[in-house]
């Protein structure tokens, strides 16, 4: 392939590695990263219990279709539906959608909305923001005291809405439509947190509260609690779909990144503007190079590179133009051992793959060093 080609087929997020840990939606999400040239490492921090099989979701329905709530709010599309869907299975769905008719059915958003239509009901309101807090507003609004309000849980918290509506005097009844546990095989997820850990992950994304909360937890477990969020602090970005997902990981005081609209599309987006603008880009021997996370692009060509050689050229840069001792970067090569010549080897490989054998210098008896412009080494000097 030639350097044209390298330069027209890759994509802004070629060259990094992102974790996700969904369980639902996973696909969606790899493939909108994939396409723009992200490697993917998928684990599920979570199951998700099947409807038919949850007695707690059982039990919440057939209480509602004994008694008759004032109002039920709808959250999320595929909840709805697996609810409706469940009480067929347990032959209630015809006693459970003439329960809804009379009631104030809430809808949170337009999916939610398509559901609730698509079942044969109507909706009394749905907000225009999708937002839990403009449903809020509106029962607050209305009055709360002595009504019985049924919610929709969907396996994310609610911050703050059923308390206020229980201060404001109702009776909060939940409808738990899908719960969570922990994956049945950890043993991805493990795979997952080794990577976060060694920096393998250039960004960790979550899209539900509950995944965040399990992947720390499963941290927590194996003694890595503190070694993940060291990581998650400094080397790898992590990428919440909105402010619920994020509460589990700044509760443990991580800063995380957010799209303004709370969807997968604007995650992806968001990620190809943050994982470039951390790169670290040096002018080396008259080109231009830029240093992602398993790939280093040459004059706009991306180069895929070894990860011996990715961990020889992170040494390198560490002190742009300076002589890095052959001890130092056998150091550096994970699993080496004392042998200065795998240093030799994984550097003719790391030239190969760099395409251009002069932006790393050969200094005799001594080392390497990055053959960063003349220009620019006074301003690298004391990095």
């Amino acid at each position: 392939m030639d350097d044209n080609q390298h330069r027209t087929e890759h994509g802004p997020l070629a060259g990094f590695t992102v974790g996700v840990t969904a369980a639902r939606r996973a696909d969606e999400l790899g493939v909108l990263l994939q396409r723009r040239g992200a490697a993917v490492l998928h684990a599920p921090a979570l199951r998700i219990v099947p409807l038919a099989d949850d007695g707690e979701l059982l039990a919440a329905t057939g209480e509602l279709i004994d008694r008759a709530p004032d109002v039920v709010v709808a959250t999320t599309a595929i909840g709805f539906r697996g609810w409706v869907e469940a009480a067929d299975g347990w032959g209630l769905g015809r006693d459970l959608l003439a329960r809804l008719r009379e009631v104030e059915l809430l809808a949170r958003g337009p999916k939610v909305k398509g559901a609730i239509r698509a079942a044969g009901l109507t909706e009394e309101w749905s907000p225009t923001s999708e937002s839990m807090a403009e449903v809020l507003d509106r029962l607050l609004d209305e009055g709360v005291e002595g009504r019985r309000i049924a919610v929709q849980l969907h396996g994310e918290p609610l911050p703050g809405f059923v308390e206020a509506l229980r201060e404001g005097g109702a009776e909060v009844v939940g409808v738990p439509v899908y719960r969570w546990m922990p994956p049945e095989d950890p043993a991805p997820l493990d795979r997952l947190l080794d990577a976060t850990v060694a920096r393998g992950l250039d960004a960790l994304t979550f899209t539900s509260a509950p995944a965040a909360a399990s992947l720390l937890s499963r941290a927590g477990e194996r003694g890595l609690l503190s070694e993940t969020l060291a990581a998650l602090r400094h080397d790898v970005v992590p990428a919440c779909v909105g402010p619920v997902t994020a509460l589990p990981l700044q509760a443990r005081g991580l800063d995380t990144i957010q799209p303004e609209r709370f969807r997968l599309g604007p995650l992806v987006q968001l990620l190809c503007q943050e994982l470039p603008g951390r790169a670290r880009v040096l002018p080396v021997a008259g080109h231009r190079v830029e240093i992602r996370g398993h790939a280093v692009v040459v004059d706009g060509a991306l180069r895929p590179v070894p990860p011996a050689g990715m961990s020889l050229l992170r040494a390198l840069c560490r002190r742009p133009g300076w002589v890095v001792a052959r001890a130092e970067l056998l150091r550096a090569l994970p699993g080496a051992g004392r042998d200065e010549h795998a240093v030799e080897t994984a550097m003719a490989r790391l030239r190969t793959a760099l395409g251009a054998p002069r932006l790393i210098q050969t200094v005799v008896k001594r080392g390497y060093r990055l053959a960063v412009d003349p220009a620019a080494e006074s301003k690298y000097a004391d990095a």
